[in-house]
């Protein structure tokens, strides 16, 4: 009964409409009509639905207008027959009002409703950009350092000042409230009616939307193209690719004015336009920590779980290229199939105003944008691998350190290891392999190292030798990050491109990793630019079919976005990583510094290069103590040395020679001769040799002399080492024999002994002489013929049958010199016969050579023991000697003999003495001075020389300060970043 009621209201509504309506012309359209009226009038209406209004109670909670609830909408009982117009105008004014609020409502619910769907279909149609966020600049989130926010924020007006700004809503409200005066009662029916169907039509049910299409606009979308799905899907990945495309080229746009900013802030920084000094990057900090871990710990053990950022791959597989592509410079030797890194290559990537690239043990800096310097860094890194490499090697673990500085780089420390070969050529050592792979897996065993495995995309995947190395070292893959090479010619030659997509996504072989990356590194043509490079690569990607068949993401591609993938995992690792590593140092020190004050109370803790300078303090002390030698000594020692060197030559080849002649100026005449030949060929330089040995004993002794209680034993072999290369490194003046030679040949050509004194001494130093030959020739005669009686009985020897014979055969020359005492010093050979023939008699068998040798020595002996007794009867002859032995039988030339010989010698030793002191010692001094700074520059010579448990001891503890303290520094201004 209600629908009846309803639909006989909305024909009266329908017909007062058409009927009343004034200012309306024509009839109405079936549209403009009630929706009850419509399902009743027009039943046949192929769109009309009855629909009961049971949403107008949501309608009635609020107003866009006022608080008020609205009141219902209700139609009076028509009763047919006249009825009588009554004019409510409160009524009128109502319902215009209600007519607006209904427009304003609908208008806000419908075009809010619309503008979300909308919103969410946009929102939808851009591609996440979250995992991009790594690749926003350093100076985004720097950028409160720039720019002053607070006065900004000052700047701007308050809420006072916008609230003056807005439109005045109670003119608004008096405005429409004038246009009361242009409706008609007439007006009034239909908006009541218009505006409840247009309510009933916004406010459906909750799945529909808040514009309902009309009929005319439900057959207008019928006439839209299908398009397939296959279609869809490629327009929408095509869409995508694009879009990407679009936010690369945006960032690189960004990066690029962030790169030019950064320069110009750091340009400004150096020209002291700030008045600030610059604190050390954190980069360079690190990179500090790792040399000092270098030095510290070479073989890379348990000790140093610092992170890296290590580059290993297949010999010629494009690590090299892509280090130069993330560096942004062309530092690297180049070769054609051949072995260019022969060592590890340490490269510190920072920020800076200049592309610049330094070793850390120089100070010369490599302009990066000048060719010329280009080549000249790569000459001097070949000529330091080449260095590094020791004889019968191929390769060294021996770490090249070079920091690259430039505006935009990526800040990280990546180590270039030696290529993974599979066979050992010709002109490599037989260990070149195991030795390639002990470094890699030295280096990759770190657990806090970050492996950059690069992978040549041109060849077959199984051909790869890197990828089951790094597979043992990191089997899960939480600490690699893969890189595939040459992809534009693994994509010309790769029949099947798919293959390409099992390799990056690592289903080719069992290698993990914790991320995957394409990257193309140039033509292969070596002279190409880093910047020619990048835009082959960018143009490549941009075509290639792997991105727009999706089997590559768009952030899996170029050497850019591999730099700040590695630059965010290096950091990342770097925060997780440094302080437990810093404990760990903290440890080690604190059980160092118990072993040393347990070891060594009373020590200072010197390392070895302190205790180096120590020693060579010393050492140069001593040497000056050579200068505070007195005279007197020098020329004792001179003296006595340069005469045991000639006092076999004198007696043996002059003075007995001399002593054979019958008379005395045949005597003269022979020893004038003789000293004239050994002063012109031998003297001077044995003289030399003497003074150099005499330096070279008393330097010694001064070296090896203990100090009493100051005395370190652990200098020894450094002394022992300093003092023979310095001598050996001395060379006398060369001077010094010709100007000697002349001394010496006047000195012995004077004959003239001016006073008793000289004379007595002349005697002295004969009888020493003889006395000392004479010695010497008895026991050469008692080695020759044995012990005598008396030692036979009392140490219980006897005589061999050899001295046997000599004994005889001494016992019967001794009986010949009896006879003849004046017996010349040669025997005849008639005399040789005798004797031999005397010992066959007695039954000993001699050779007449055993007879010479025997004579030789019987008749020194006999020729010393006359010297003697002569040189005693001389003891009187002064006297007769100024008178030159005029009526005197006694001659004394042997006396004069050795006053000059003994003049000679202390000539000699006084210039000797002051060559010593006024040349050669500063000399000498000079060479242990060269010889110490050498030591100094030679690591390996210092280690050698200064070693033992204390010096050890206390070189660990310096390098784990040294550590520590940079490492808290570090830590400290990591924290600050932060």
């Amino acid at each position: 009964m209600w629908r009846l009621r309803r639909a006989a209201v909305a024909c009266e509504v329908c017909q007062s409409l058409v009927k009343h309506s004034s200012g309306i012309k024509g009839s109405l359209p079936l549209q403009k009509l009630h929706l009850v009226s419509r399902s009743i009038y027009h039943s046949h209406h192929p769109t009309l639905k009855l629909q009961r209004p049971q949403l107008r109670t949501s309608f009635q909670q609020f107003s866009s207008l006022t608080n008020l609830p609205l009141r219902k909408l209700k139609f009076s009982p028509i009763k047919y027959g006249y009825q009588p117009r009554r004019n409510f105008w409160p009524a009128r004014l109502a319902t215009r009002l209600l007519k607006l609020r209904y427009l304003i409502l609908g208008s806000a619910v419908g075009g809010g409703y619309t503008a979300k769907k909308t919103f969410d279909q946009w929102k939808d149609m851009i591609p996440d950009l979250s995992e991009y966020k790594w690749i926003v600049p350093d100076i985004v989130w720097e950028i409160d350092e720039y720019i002053d926010f607070e006065k900004i924020r000052k700047a701007l007006p308050n809420s006072e000042d916008l609230v003056k700004l807005a439109p005045d809503f109670d003119k608004i409200v008096e405005s429409l409230s004038l246009l009361k005066d242009f409706f008609t009662s007439g007006h009034k029916l239909v908006s009541e009616v218009i505006g409840a169907s247009d309510l009933l039509l916004l406010l459906g049910s909750p799945g529909e939307t808040a514009f309902r299409a009309t009929d005319h606009g439900s057959e207008s979308d019928k006439h839209f193209r299908k398009v397939s799905d296959k279609e869809k899907i490629d327009q929408l990945q095509e869409e995508l690719l694009h879009t990407q495309l679009k936010y690369q080229r945006i960032l690189e746009r960004l990066e690029k004015e962030n790169k030019e900013l950064r320069k110009l802030v750091l340009q400004k920084d150096d020209k002291g336009i700030h008045h600030r000094k610059l604190k050390k990057s954190l980069i360079d900090m690190y990179s500090e920590v790792l040399d000092v871990l270098s030095d510290y710990d070479a073989s890379y053990n348990t000790q140093d779980h610092l992170p890296r950022v290590v580059v290993v791959g297949d010999q010629s597989a494009g690590k090299t290229s892509v280090l130069e592509m993330i560096a942004q410079a062309r530092i690297f030797p180049r070769g054609s199939g051949e072995m260019m890194t022969r060592s590890p290559v340490k490269v510190t990537l920072s920020e800076g105003p200049h592309h610049v690239a330094l070793f850390k043990d120089s100070s010369r800096e490599f302009d990066l944008t000048k060719e010329e310097d280009l080549a000249a860094l790569r000459h001097e890194i070949e000529l330091r691998m080449r260095k590094n490499v020791k004889e019968g090697c191929t390769v060294s673990p021996e770490t090249i350190s070079l920091n690259v500085k430039g505006p935009g780089l990526q800040r990280m420390v990546l180590v270039d290891l030696p290529g993974v070969i599979n066979t050992v050529t010709s002109g490599m050592a037989p260990d070149t392999k195991e030795t390639i792979f002990s470094i890699s897996k030295a280096y990759m065993q770190n657990p806090n190292a970050i492996i950059l495995c690069i992978q040549d995309g041109s060849v077959d995947a199984e051909r790869s030798i890197v990828t089951d190395l790094v597979s043992q070292m990191d089997p899960h893959g939480r600490r690699t990050i893969f890189v595939l090479t040459k992809v534009d010619l693994a994509e010309k030659n790769v029949a099947s491109p798919s293959r390409i997509q099992q390799i990056i996504e690592g289903k080719l072989f069992p290698m993990k990793a914790l991320g995957y990356f394409a990257v193309v590194t140039g033509k292969g043509n070596s002279s190409e630019s880093i910047e020619a490079i990048r835009e082959y690569e960018e143009e490549f990607f941009q075509n290639s079919k792997l991105l727009k068949t999706s089997m590559l993401k768009a952030h899996q591609v170029t050497t850019r976005n591999l730099s700040l993938a590695v630059s965010d995992c290096f950091w990342k690792m770097v925060r997780e990583s440094v302080e437990q590593q810093a404990d760990s140092f903290k440890a080690t020190r604190f059980n160092l510094e118990t072993e040393w004050k347990n070891n060594y109370p009373r020590l200072r803790e010197l390392d070895r290069n302190e205790l180096f300078e120590k020693a060579k303090n010393e050492i140069l002390d001593e040497v000056i103590s050579l200068s505070q030698v007195t005279p007197k000594h020098w020329e004792e020692i001179l003296q006595q040395s340069l005469w045991e060197r000639v006092s076999t030559h004198v007696i043996e080849n002059i003075y007995l020679p001399a002593a054979q002649t019958m008379n005395s100026g045949t005597f003269n005449t022979t020893v004038d001769i003789k000293l004239k030949q050994w002063t012109d060929k031998q003297l001077p330089n044995k003289a030399v040799e003497v003074a150099w040995e005499t330096l070279q004993e008393e330097f010694s002794r001064f070296m090896t002399e203990p100090k009493g209680k100051e005395h370190d034993d652990i200098f020894d072999k450094l002394k022992e080492a300093v003092k023979e290369e310095s001598i050996k490194r001395h060379k006398w003046n060369d001077f010094a024999e010709d100007s000697l030679r002349v001394i010496q040949h006047n000195a012995l050509e004077d004959r003239s002994i001016s006073d008793k004194q000289q004379w007595d001494a002349a005697i002295y130093f004969m009888e020493e002489a003889l006395q000392a030959r004479l010695k010497d020739t008895e026991n050469a005669i008692e080695n020759m013929v044995g012990p005598d009686w008396k030692k036979r009985w009392i140490y219980w020897k006897n005589r061999t049958q050899e001295q046997c014979v000599h004994n005889e055969t001494k016992n019967e020359l001794e009986k010949m010199l009896k006879c003849n005492e004046e017996h010349p010093a040669y025997l005849a050979s008639d005399e040789i016969t005798t004797v031999r023939k005397n010992l066959e008699s007695r039954g000993v068998e001699v050779d007449p050579s055993l007879i010479k040798d025997t004579w030789h020595q019987v008749y020194r002996r006999h020729f010393l023991k006359t010297a003697l007794n002569h040189c005693n009867l001389c003891r009187r002859g002064f006297y007769y000697y100024q008178r030159h032995f005029v009526d005197s039988e006694l001659e004394c030339n042997d006396v004069v003999l050795f006053w000059r010989i003994q003049r000679m010698l202390a000539i000699t030793a006084n210039t000797l003495r002051q060559q010593l002191t006024n040349t050669e010692v500063r000399r000498l001094e000079k060479n242990v001075k060269e010889v110490l700074e050498d030591f100094a520059e030679d690591g390996e010579k210092k280690i050698k020389l200064l070693t033992g448990k204390r010096v050890q001891l206390a070189e660990d503890l310096k390098k784990v300060r040294e550590i520590q303290e940079k490492l808290d520094a570090f830590i400290e201004a990591l924290h600050q970043e932060k």
